[in-house]
């Protein structure tokens, strides 16, 4: 059996920073973790370069090492809310206003297939929604070795949560017909080409770059709405979730369909670039950027 991809740094690191989160005021706390975040960026070449790569991509000039340290420490920051959400500390989650993809979703009880990226509080808004919501969700994840957050949130939120994992392919359709089956919504991460079986190539931070595009194909095979979403920090320490409209497909033909796919995923990913060059910090990717396509 191949082994199981690890999360970066130490296996007891999660435990550790949920201890000191108990026995530490945030005062002394968050400056610790800001240290901790500067001893990672030393000791991460690989991803230190992909966050700068990133980083003069989106702000046209070559970051400082300020700035890596700050995407580095906003990453860590959203990996913080989600141990703290998985050890039971409620979060305040809101619809931005004006977007009403997923409240048409919600208000009803049919399944929908959920896009989102590896973006600022996007990793728990699942977990939030479907337990504030009371809708079942299935989220596609990579099973990887180190993941104690993962599985403390499927403890916590088990009652709504299950995982479908993409380390087993050959079972993934499946597992997605037996989710689908049993009305429960599917969460799926439209960013990382990894394990994708249809991708398509999208305007986004200035290129032509290749995307995930398997979502739209189970739209038009299971017959359900797609909405894309990301949930960002907001004021008083909420995560606000932005979305798209939903997508539907109608009785015309499959290429028909597919076309107005591309329309709707290429929309929301300029609204999405717009986001991050307001906070390029939260961009929760450190590897290769979406590949170039000419």
């Amino acid at each position: 059996m191949p082994v199981a991809p690890r999360n970066p740094g130490p296996g007891w690191g999660y435990r550790f920073l949920l201890l000191c989160d108990r026995c530490l005021p945030e005062i002394v706390f968050r400056p610790l973790r800001g240290a901790g975040t500067f001893v990672a960026l030393l000791f991460m070449p690989a991803q230190r370069a992909h966050s700068q790569t990133y980083l003069a991509t989106i702000m046209e000039c070559a970051p400082t090492w300020r700035d890596t340290w700050r995407h580095f420490f906003a990453f860590e920051e959203s990996l913080m809310l989600k141990l703290r959400v998985a050890a039971g500390a409620p979060q305040p989650v809101e619809l931005a206003p004006g977007d009403t993809g997923l409240r048409e979703v919600l208000a009803t009880e049919e399944p929908a297939l959920l896009g989102t990226f590896h973006v600022g509080h996007s990793d728990i808004i699942g977990f939030l929604l479907g337990s504030h919501r009371q809708r079942r969700v299935s989220m596609v994840r990579l099973r990887v070795g180190n993941s104690d957050d993962t599985e403390q949130l499927r403890t916590q939120f088990g009652d709504w949560i299950s995982f479908i994992w993409v380390n087993d392919p050959a079972n993934l359709l499946f597992a997605l017909k037996e989710a689908v089956a049993a009305g429960e919504s599917i969460a799926l991460k439209c960013d990382r080409l990894e394990f994708s079986a249809k991708t398509e190539v999208f305007d986004f931070l200035g290129a032509r770059r290749r995307f995930p595009f398997t979502i739209y194909h189970l739209a038009l095979i299971f017959q359900l709405p797609v909405v894309l979403s990301v949930g960002l920090p907001g004021g008083n320490g909420q995560s606000i979730v932005h979305c798209s409209p939903q997508f539907r497909a109608d009785a015309s033909s499959k290429a028909a369909n597919l076309e107005r796919a591309r329309t709707h995923f290429q929309a929301f990913l300029h609204r999405l670039e717009d986001m991050l060059r307001e906070d390029p910090y939260q961009w929760a990717n450190f590897l290769p950027l979406n590949p170039i396509v000419p």
